[in-house]
């Protein structure tokens, strides 16, 4: 088993703290994202597991065995990073099996683990070629089959699909999720993308700041944000957040006022994202006038100006309408999400 704990995990370069008291349990075989906008810590907390950064404080167990003072080449795992950092003047095959070249791995045991790696991205048949006659895709495939190679009992990746485009990240995303249940290898993924997050995590870990913000599932994530760092960071578009005030049962706003009963009193910021939200010619929560409309194929995006504020409401792909017109949005309210203006976090005990 390859469970991974780190506790009170801390890490400040001079007077700068790059990561701060951070507690967190790894699962045997699971596949945990580290998510957050640039400079948030994410790839500081792999690097310290890595062992390729010392803690300035806290601990680092893995399987069961404290790393503190290991060196990286003995904790046994395996890292993907963005770039590929292939040899150019090695066959696909040999730049598999260079890990085991150095492990002293024999000729015949090698070469069936390389054939075995390679079978399992789909590239045994190209494994007398060199980088240069790749594709970004095919050259990705080849940085994971020689991480897997070695079976080690911990995968890291940092932001491994980012140099690859859109179409070609969506396809990555779906086998490296099928390879890592096949693999069933504990496995930490770094990124700031969500959707890369969303639709790999079992579970995602969100950090901003030096520190952990929420902890959860994707669906957990999604449907209860814990601040409104996380409601507006996750999603795309990300949730609306209108600031206002509750008094008596009621959300006073920019663009009007709108029913919360049992949400207390105070100054707050209501969340809806843009999915619950419909166009109404009757009774409105929100008026306001559109901003743009695009059609996305499946669905049309209306920017809606609202007051001083921008709303985004996603509607039905003949939902449009013209720039400039006025309109009426119609909000989901079993859907809305309180949180605190002073502290950003969430009001738990309305919903």
């Amino acid at each position: 088993m390859t469970t991974v704990v780190l506790t009170n995990l801390g890490k400040k370069f001079g007077d700068f703290t790059a990561l701060e008291g951070l507690n967190l349990t790894i699962k045997d075989g699971e596949f945990l994202v580290l998510l957050g906008p640039s400079g948030c810590g994410k790839s500081t907390t792999m690097r310290l597991i890595a062992g390729l950064e010392e803690p300035t404080t806290g601990d680092i167990v893995i399987g069961g065995d404290k790393v503190n003072d290991i060196p990286a080449r003995h904790r046994d795992l395996a890292m993907v990073f963005q770039d590929y950092a292939l040899y150019p003047h090695m066959t696909v095959g040999e730049n598999i099996g260079y890990p085991l070249k150095m492990a002293k791995v024999g000729r015949k045991e090698r070469q069936r683990r390389v054939t075995e790696a390679a079978a399992k991205i789909e590239m045994a048949h190209l494994l007398s070629r060199r980088p240069a006659e790749l594709s970004g895709g095919q050259r990705q495939r080849v940085a994971l089959a020689r991480a897997i190679v070695r079976t080690p009992r911990l995968f890291l990746m940092d932001e491994p699909l980012s140099n690859l485009d859109a179409k070609l990240r969506t396809v990555m995303r779906a086998e490296l999720k099928h390879l890592q249940r096949e693999l069933a290898t504990t496995t930490i993924y770094v990124t700031h993308d969500q959707v890369e997050a969303m639709t790999l995590a079992d579970r995602i870990v969100i950090m901003n700041e030096a520190r952990i913000r929420q902890i959860g599932t994707p669906a957990e994530i999604y449907a209860r944000p814990a601040s409104t760092f996380v409601a507006g960071f996750v999603g795309s578009p990300p949730m609306n957040l209108i600031a206002g005030t509750l008094a008596g049962g009621l959300f006073s706003h920019v663009g009007g006022t709108l029913a919360v009963p049992g949400a207390g009193d105070g100054e707050v910021t209501l969340g809806v994202r843009p999915e619950d939200i419909s166009v109404t010619d009757g009774d409105a929560d929100l008026t306001g006038v559109v901003y743009s409309s695009e059609l996305l194929g499946d669905c049309t995006l209306l920017n809606v100006r609202v007051g001083g504020a921008l709303v985004a409401a996603k509607v039905g792909p003949t939902e449009g309408r013209d720039m400039g017109t006025q309109i009426g949005l119609k909000l989901t309210h079993e859907k809305l999400h309180l949180f605190d203006q002073a502290t950003g976090k969430r009001r738990e005990a309305w919903k």
